[in-house]
């Protein structure tokens, strides 16, 4: 099957106060945790959706394709419509943020796993039932995606059609984004959160 991926990594940091993705973790820059963590040979094409040059810089150099999302204040809806413009042919494509230092390449796998079991739905990441990052959408709603506008994301064609869902249970840090500056801290130093 004929899977994209896409590496959401343009956003403005608004909580964070700074650039989040530039910060580090554990002696790495957090995009570095996310480009890493790509099973790469899981994906026919892996799309990097950048307004940041050392992101857009490391992708190269693993191989992805590059888009630039020179309108970060237009939302994550401008991200979304870049990444499936480039990977229209997928027949589905995982979403992922570039803040989740802990998910790991073995559950990027067993969701790839999962939506090729049942590749009309769409799989979503989780924990205890509760829904997070990475999600992979089956090509049938690219249209829905690429109508999204401002600050909304996937969740809104999930909510959409919430029968399709499916969730592949992950362990709960490797759900954690880093949204602020004190979750950052709590995640290097190990802290529940």
């Amino acid at each position: 099957m004929n899977l994209g991926c896409v590496v959401m990594a343009a956003g403005g940091s608004r909580r964070f106060g700074a650039n989040k993705l530039l910060q580090l973790f554990q002696g790495r820059p957090l995009y570095q945790w996310a480009l890493e963590a790509i099973p790469a040979a899981e994906f026919s094409s892996v799309c990097v959706v950048t307004g940041y040059e050392p992101v857009a810089s490391l992708a190269r150099r693993m191989g992805f394709r590059t888009v630039w999302n020179d309108r970060p204040e237009e939302g994550i809806s401008r991200t979304i419509r870049l990444g499936v413009e480039e990977l229209m042919d997928c027949q589905g494509i995982l979403f992922m943020t570039a803040d989740q230092p802990l998910l790991t390449a073995a559950s990027i796998s067993r969701l790839t796993a999962a939506f090729r079991e049942r590749p009309l739905g769409i799989a979503a990441a989780a924990c205890q039932g509760k829904r997070g990052n990475p999600c992979l959408f089956p090509q049938r709603l690219y249209p829905e995606l690429l109508v999204l506008q401002g600050d909304v994301g996937g969740s809104a064609v999930i909510r959409a059609h919430g029968e399709l869902l499916h969730l592949v249970e992950v362990p709960p840090l490797e759900l954690a984004d880093c949204d602020t500056a004190q979750t950052l801290q709590e995640l290097e130093h190990g802290r529940k959160l």
